[in-house]
């Protein structure tokens, strides 16, 4: 009976011990993060790594086989690659700064304490880029339609022959970029009106104190607290152009003559209408590399450590 005894008390305190369990203090904030690191892992890191796999092989499904660094030696050899590369150059050059500088031009004048219904206009500014990529596309097509289009009967109406918009190598450039600025100034006006109203007032009139006029306050308070704002605008804008897809797709599908094929579209081509999934990766990583080394540049010119 008391071996029985001894056996009943040795059993109870060990189920009396408390048993560890994972959820602790120190462990919380591993579990708190864990969904965003599996979601990042099964969305991001793997569809990368996935990806410069394929870009080193050829075929499709089982015919799959590795080839090594074929695709980018026939990227570095194709043609065409070359004048997406070059398209998108041109419509970025002209575009980013044309549409960064309307809209610094656009919160100066929604800043200024004479104009009434401040909050209205800043409001109508803002509308375009709240418009859905085909949507303003599909919208365009119809504006700068060659027979049809507002645009042309607004240049006949002041006597202007009409303007072969999207099917002119030249034009179609032109709409492409007239189409980028209506639907991202608006977007980058409110991201410098908040910049301008986070400016202190001691700094405009100390410069005033100091006889400085009103250019001479822009160049010397304005651009110089709005420069880490104008880098960022600067940057976003220069990536966002370099993969340019939605507006050529829809307008002009990379014609007439390839003169609206950006490096985006050509990827899109190779992979999704002739199925060459290794080339089309290959296209990828280019790009990446491409827009990598844009954004450090800028970085680096512009004086992005400050």
């Amino acid at each position: 009976m008391t071996l029985t005894m001894t056996r009943g008390r040795a059993a109870g305190s060990r189920s009396a011990r408390p048993r560890r369990s994972f959820v602790t203090r120190r462990n919380i904030p591993y579990l708190l993060i864990l969904p965003a690191l599996l979601g990042f892992v099964v969305f991001k890191a793997y569809p990368i790594l996935a990806a410069l796999y394929i870009s080193l092989t050829t075929g499709a499904g089982a015919a799959r086989h590795f080839v090594g660094m074929d695709n980018y030696v026939r990227l570095v050899n194709d043609p065409l690659f070359w004048t997406s590369l070059w398209n998108t150059a041109q419509i970025l050059i002209v575009q980013v700064p044309l549409m960064l500088l309307l809209a610094l031009l656009l919160a100066l004048g929604l800043d200024s304490a004479s104009v009434r219904l401040r909050g209205l206009w800043r409001l109508g500014v803002f509308m375009p880029s709240l418009t859905g990529l085909v949507a303003y596309g599909v919208m365009f097509s119809v504006i700068l339609n060659k027979n049809t289009g507002l645009l042309n009967w607004l240049l006949d109406f002041v006597g202007i022959d009409p303007i072969n918009w999207l099917g002119s190598p030249f034009w179609a450039r032109i709409s492409i970029i007239i189409a980028l600025t209506w639907h991202y100034t608006g977007y980058n006006a409110v991201i410098y009106l908040a910049g301008l109203q986070s400016i202190p007032k001691e700094l405009y009139e100390a410069a005033m104190v100091d006889g400085a006029g009103a250019g001479r306050r822009f160049l010397s308070v304005t651009i110089p607290q709005l420069r880490p704002i104008l880098l960022l605008t600067v940057v976003l804008s220069t990536i966002g152009t370099l993969q340019l897809f939605d507006e050529p797709f829809v307008l002009t599908g990379g014609g007439p003559d390839n003169a609206t094929l950006t490096i985006s579209l050509y990827l899109y081509q190779n992979g999704f209408r002739y199925f060459d999934f290794g080339y089309a990766a290959a296209i990828a990583y280019a790009l990446t590399l491409i827009v990598a080394g844009f954004g450090i540049l800028q970085l680096k010119l512009t004086g992005g450590r400050r």
